[in-house]
Formats: C-alpha cells, structure tokens, sequence
C-alpha cells in the first residue's frame, strides 16, 4: 500500500451556537428517587448547537440542519415544533431538519405534563422560547454557510462503561457500572475546515449516557458533554458539535452522584481523548502517499501529506440523505393505560403514607415508583397506534461517511454492527433524533433478565436485530 486515504466530505457548512438553559427555580426533577422539585442553580449553562451543511453544487431543498440541544428528552409535539419554526423561516423542509439531544439528565424534564408540580409553570414559556430561539438560531447559520471539509477520524476513550450489573447477591440487575461488562469505547470525531484552513467546529460522536449527576443534584447541568465541549473549544477555535450514540447500555465508570466536579472530570476525560484523535487528522484535501526511500544510514521510507486527485474530490461531494421508515412489532405483554394508572394511584397513596411517617427511604421509592409509571404513562399515551411502532430512520451519505440518526435510545451493538460492516466509511450514528418514543430498543438476548432496559421496552424481542437489517440493506443500495 503506498496511499493512506482519510474520509472526508465537501460542502458548504456552518455552525453556530446559543445558551438555552432554564431559568433557576423551574421543575427539575428528572429522577424518581429525588426529593427536590425545583433546580436550585446552575452548574453550566445549557447550550444549543446548531450545524447547518448543504452540497456544494446549489440545489434547492438539500439542505441539512441538525440541532442538537442540552436536554435530555423533549415531547414529540416540542420536538415537532421546533422543526416547523425553523422550516418556516429557513424554507429548508422538515424533514431534513434533525433536533437530536445530549440527552443530559441534569437538565429537568421539559414537559408541558408537568406543569402542574412545583416550578412546573415555566416549562410552557421556556419551551415557547426555545422554539422561536432556535429558528433565531438558523438564521444566524445561514450567511455563515462557507465551502468547508468534514475529515474524519475514529479514536477511543474508556470512560463509558457497561451498565447492567448483575447483583448476583439479591437476584436482580442494577442499572450500574458493571466492571465485568464490554464496552464500545469507539470515538468519532470530525474536524470542519473551512477554505482559508481555520477550523469552523469540530464534530465529537461518542456513546455514553450523561448520568454522572443524579437524584442528588439540583443544579441545571448539561452534565459530562459541558466540560468536554469546553476542553475541544479551548484547544481547536469554533464550536463542538455533540452527537449522542447508541448508549443505551452504557454510562460513565463513575455516575449516579451529586458532585459537579464528578462530571466535570468525565468531560475532560472525553474531551482530552478528542483533541488527540484531533490532532492526528491529516490536513484537509489531502491524503498520505509513500515519498520513497532516502538513504541516511539506514533506508528511510519517507511518506507525504499530498493534494487529493480531482476525482477523489469530486467523490467527496457526494451528497444522498434519506428518510426510511421500519415497523417495529409492540411487545405482546406491553402494559395497558388503565393498569398503569391504577398502579400509580396506589404508589400515591403510599407516597402520602411515607410522607406522613417521617419515613425518607420509604418515600424515595415510593418516588421513584410513581415517577416510573408517569413515565410509562406518557410513553403509553404517546406510541403510534397499531400493532407496530413506524419508527423514522434518517440515513445520509455526504462524500466518504455515512451518518445515520434515529429516534429511541440503542444498545452499543447497533452502532458496532453497522460500523463492522461499512469499514472502513466512518458511520456516525446519533439517536433520540426527532423524538424519544419508542424509548429503549434493546437486543432480543437481553430479555428476561429483569433488566431496567427491557422491562421498560414498548417493542418486542427483534426489534434492534430488525433495525440494523433494514439500515444496513439501504446503505448498501448506495455504496
């Protein structure tokens, strides 16, 4: 081999940024067993990034805008009408408008359901304002757009970590670190270059929930993603781009606390191992071709960084995004509305008992059990009717990568899957795109073990196997 070629796409890009956090006092519990309501202060602000690329030959309607925000889930409806607002504005279609979050739990809960719980009444209003702001936001993008490259590297990082834990001594899985468990510790960066060399923003893709912070922290916080964003800012100019993987079993080695330092310290460890990924990519528009030997005692082989042919650059141009849809079955057993309500109401009126008592440990789990049902309540109230949930898959293809970004939360063999078989194209695989529903989409081998993952899956066993199937088969129709 004498040629050492780095993916790469060309087109126009831009990237722009915007603060979005929640106003101090707002509703904030995210976790069951939290016996606070409201967030109490700010450990780092909540952000907006939004990454607005098109091909670099104009065509009317290719246009691609992904946003991605500090939160750790939002209603389909929010979802929804943050897309329209900033379709209206931009004329680019909804469709190829991608709202994905970081999927940070120390952001609250933003659901309009909620606004009846203390500091529930500024939900309604910021979500208003987040919707107006983000179409304030893709203006600002648009006469930003400049011809730029996307390259592209994959290095790792060993921070995210298997998180179902055999507790062999009570019998059950507790959703924790699992030193025994396999991890993907896969990361994918991208560096944007606009024409002059200056780095436009960088792109980080890594798989790991953001659940360093939990029932003890009450402070709005996008969690480790803030302190990562910050180390890649600092050493590369231009904003961070962060797109969450398929981390449905997997979380930080050290999570579940209420020390921000905690979460800072995982976001450096992500960010450091970026930056050296980052500093290994070759320079834009080119590719690393064997020089020839230079005698210097010993035979030296000399290799050079050199200017791409124009055939090579005219592939990098490619430019094939797509939305596919793929049924996926229900679960024979999923529970019924009125049985998931009816559970609720007693956990409340032990919650009031526990209350009453004085009793804090009794009243965290009766917490948490309420919370576990409004949660299955929504999620029930929100699935596609029918007997299979139509889940929207967005597949795109720009030069040498392909990126695919889907609703629900994956498991790590989905991402690993799809990465094995379309090596050695970079796959940058985002999910809670476009919605949370149909939420955990485990692999049909973890099921029946009591795992929080599968007992909360609103699809049956098949389903992830399903996906990869249907994704991998497009993506060969193209490549």
């Amino acid at each position: 081999m004498k040629t050492v070629k780095t993916p790469q796409s060309r087109c126009r890009a831009s990237v722009v940024r915007c603060d979005i956090t929640p106003p101090v006092g707002i509703y904030h519990r995210m976790w069951g067993a939290a016996l606070h309501d409201k967030a109490t202060g700010v450990h780092r602000p909540l952000t907006a990034t939004l990454m607005w690329i098109e091909p670099l030959a104009p065509a009317s309607g290719k246009g691609q805008i992904i946003i991605s925000l500090d939160h750790c889930i939002l209603d389909t409806a929010e979802i929804r009408n943050i897309r329209e607002s900033v379709s209206r504005v931009t004329l680019i279609p909804t469709e190829n408008i991608q709202v994905t979050v970081t999927h940070t739990h120390g952001s609250g809960w933003m659901s309009r359901t909620r606004g009846n719980l203390p500091g529930g009444e500024l939900i309604g209003p910021y979500l208003d304002q987040l919707a107006a702001r983000m179409a304030e936001l893709a203006l600002e993008a648009r006469p930003q757009l400049e011809e730029a490259t996307i390259v592209y590297g994959a290095g790792c990082c060993n921070l995210a970590a298997h998180r179902d834990y055999p507790d062999v001594e009570r019998g059950l899985f507790a959703c924790g670190f699992n030193p025994e468990g396999t991890a993907d510790d896969t990361l994918m960066v991208a560096r944007i270059t606009g024409q002059s060399g200056k780095t436009l923003a960088t792109i980080v893709n890594y798989a790991c929930h953001p659940t360093t912070l939990a029932w003890d922290n009450t402070l709005i916080s996008p969690d480790w993603v803030g302190a990562m964003r910050e180390v890649v800012e600092t050493h590369t100019g231009g904003h961070c781009l962060f797109l969450q993987g398929a981390s449905g079993d997997l979380g930080p080695r050290e999570g579940f606390v209420g020390d921000v330092e905690v979460a800072d310290r995982n976001g450096r460890q992500i960010g450091f191992s970026a930056l050296a990924t980052l500093t290994a990519l070759p320079p834009a528009g080119t590719q690393y071709n064997y020089a020839g030997p230079v005698i210097s005692g010993a035979t030296i082989g000399t290799w050079k960084h050199e200017p791409l042919s124009k055939g090579d650059l005219q592939s990098q141009t490619a430019w094939r995004w797509q939305q596919i849809n793929v049924d996926l079955p229900y679960r024979h057993d999923l529970p019924t509305i009125e049985q998931t309500t009816t559970e609720r109401e007693e956990w409340l009126a032990e919650e009031a008992k526990a209350r009453e008592a004085g009793n804090e440990a009794r009243l965290r789990d009766c917490r948490a059990q309420i919370e576990q049902r409004t949660r299955q309540l929504t999620r029930l109230n929100a699935l596609a009717p029918g007997r299979a949930c139509p889940l929207p898959v967005v597949i795109g293809q720009p030069g040498d990568a392909i990126w695919v970004m889907l609703p629900g939360e994956l498991y790590q063999s989905f991402q690993l899957a799809l990465r094995e078989r379309f090596a050695p194209r970079p796959v940058i695989v985002t999910t809670l795109t476009n919605d949370w529903q149909p939420g955990y989409i485990p692999p049909a081998a973890t099921f029946g073990y009591g795992i929080y993952q599968e007992i909360i899956a609103a699809t049956a066993p098949g389903c992830h196997e399903t996906l990869i199937e249907a994704i991998s088969r497009h993506v060969k129709s193209w490549v």
